[in-house]
């Protein structure tokens, strides 16, 4: 899939705000951390990755009932849907001047028995984009990894199920997304909430 920059401006990928919160002590320590086992870019990039997926785990996974979206909470509490947890890489990725984009995919979700936006990131590395999906493994057949060139993501989109790859590279985070999380009470209430696709887009 052709992955289109929202932004010609790639600083614009750098950035820090109330949400991907790079400049907060809980994420540069856990920066610190990584870089001291990272031989080079690549390496620090594929350890957020893995420390992400690994160890915050997804809320729905472990039953935690808190609904987290800034980066920083989702480090402190160890816990979030998929979208807080690319919230959370891509502050790790940003704090050590990585391009970090969020990107989204439209799926099937049981919760609802409808669609869900899914959360994902792109890195900038060897001079183009790769999309990551940090959400966490499960046995029954979710295995992402770091992959620079052929993705291995949670799941591959089903077009003909109405499953949809957006192929647009964001430098902020969905407002619709961001919304339901920071007005969810819960995770249940968040599940009623949360949007189904990206606005603007069919049904």
């Amino acid at each position: 899939m052709l992955l289109i920059q929202e932004n010609p401006d790639l600083s614009a990928y750098l950035a820090a705000d109330e949400v991907i919160d790079h400049h907060h002590p809980l994420v540069r320590e856990a920066a610190a951390a990584l870089t001291k086992s990272s031989a080079d870019t690549y390496a620090y990039a594929r350890a957020a990755f893995e420390f992400v997926r690994d160890t915050v785990p997804h809320s729905q996974d472990s039953g935690r009932m808190e609904v987290t979206w800034r980066a920083s909470d989702v480090l402190r509490e160890r816990t979030g849907i998929c979208t807080a947890k690319s919230h959370a890489l891509a502050a790790l990725l940003r704090a050590e001047d990585i391009p970090t984009a969020f990107c989204y995919q439209r799926l099937r979700d049981d919760n609802t028995s409808g669609y869900a936006l899914h959360g994902l990131v792109a890195v900038r590395l060897d001079g183009a984009w790769h999309r990551q999906d940090p959400r966490g493994n499960l046995p029954a057949g979710v295995d992402a990894q770091f992959r620079l060139g052929e993705e291995r993501l949670a799941w591959p989109v089903d077009p003909a199920a109405g499953e949809v790859d957006y192929p647009v590279l964001h430098a902020d985070p969905s407002p619709v997304a961001l919304r339901a999380l920071k007005e969810a009470r819960d995770r249940l209430h968040l599940w009623r909430i949360y949007p189904s696709q990206l606005c603007g887009t069919p049904q």
